[in-house]
């Protein structure tokens, strides 16, 4: 009896996956000395503007509220902060250490128009919000579109108005 097998077909998905998720730094970080180490927290950041301000939110587990520092100078915003290491106590084995800590500095230029006097932080569940409300003058105003139609419309209207 004869058996007919569909060829089978390379993917490169499967090896391609393997190589995105590999991070060399990472293997390498045992390796640093602690000073070093400390450099290796990056918190993410989003910065989003809406009708009324600018809202720059960060992820910061396990940050104290006394450890993070938020300035502003002319447009440019600046947060740092830091994290700290978790206690090791004698004896004490980790299998895998892969949380970060230590100091991070992240500064963002924000458009011209910020209400510094009414800047606003708020650290909740280990978000950081920070709310940098725009100027009055500054507010975005709706511009109406019109048609080619409606235009004609208008310039008809307007010459049929000087008859």
């Amino acid at each position: 009896m004869l058996v007919h097998k569909e060829p089978q077909r390379f993917s490169g998905f499967p090896m391609l996956r393997s190589l995105m998720e590999w991070e060399p730094m990472r293997e390498l970080a045992p390796l640093f000395e602690k000073e070093e180490r400390e450099l290796l927290f990056v918190p993410t950041f989003d910065v989003k503007e809406t009708r009324e301000a600018f809202l720059v939110k960060a992820d910061l587990p396990g940050v104290a509220e006394k450890d993070i520092e938020v300035t502003i100078s002319g447009n440019r915003l600046t947060v740092s902060g830091k994290r700290e290491e978790e206690k090791k106590e004698k004896g004490d084995v980790f299998y895998t250490w892969e949380r970060s800590s230590g100091m991070f500095t992240r500064s963002f230029k924000l458009p011209e128009g910020i209400d510094a006097e009414r800047l606003e932080a708020e650290l909740k569940e280990g978000v950081l919000t920070i709310v940098a409300p725009k100027l009055a003058g500054f507010q975005p105003r709706k511009v109406t579109v019109k048609s080619v139609i409606e235009k004609v419309k208008g310039a008809l209207g307007k010459e049929e108005a000087k008859a």
